[in-house]
């Protein structure tokens, strides 16, 4: 019979560890962790420090990486380093009524903005062309630019962008677009 000697390193930890194991850590119910649960990807890199974290102005407050006071509302929309004026305009709901609406009430409108049916928006642009007029219209955002003046309107309620239109009237030097609103609610009302 031959006996298998203990002279490699690693049978010598094998057997160190199989005499003297080592106690199994546990989680925060007390409940001990296998091999597989031990490491995670919040093992790597430095640990964090210790304690409960910091709130104020300008100071991070657990794993935000920024605070809300550092984002403007409708930052993405903004050219920092575009100097042209916001022009003056005007936004009108509109609602379609007939007689029927205004003396007997039979289609069940109110004047409330849930009975509107369309936006329309009226920019003054003096000095401009209508050649020279961009027009980007997304479902809650009007962005228009020209050489003198650029506007960017975050709209009060969604729009179908694809379904405006626009008219520019060079006598009053003036922009108006219409456009149909997006109501959640006119599947049920069966408009």
């Amino acid at each position: 019979m031959e006996i298998v000697g203990c002279s490699s390193l690693q049978n010598l930890q094998a057997l160190s560890t199989l005499l003297n194991p080592q106690p199994e850590p546990e989680d925060e119910d007390g409940e001990t962790l296998n091999a597989a649960a031990r490491l995670g990807p919040g093992n790597i890199g430095p640990k964090p420090t210790e304690g409960p974290p910091v709130t104020g102005a300008g100071v991070s407050r657990g794993k935000d990486i920024w605070s809300e006071e550092e984002v403007a509302e409708g930052s993405q929309f903004d050219d920092l380093g575009d100097p042209r004026p916001q022009p003056e305009y005007e936004v009108i709901l509109k609602q379609s009524v007939g007689t029927e609406d205004v003396f007997l009430g039979l289609s069940g409108k109110d004047p409330s903005s849930m009975s509107c049916e369309a936006l329309r928006v009226k920019v003054k642009l003096p000095g401009t062309r209508a050649a020279d007029v961009v027009l980007d219209v997304k479902e809650t955002f009007l962005d228009l630019r020209t050489p003198k003046y650029k506007l960017g309107l975050h709209l009060p309620h969604p729009v179908l962008g694809r379904e405006g239109t626009a008219q520019f009237f060079s006598e009053k030097e003036e922009l108006e677009v219409t456009l149909q609103m997006k109501r959640p609610l006119d599947f049920i009302s069966g408009k």
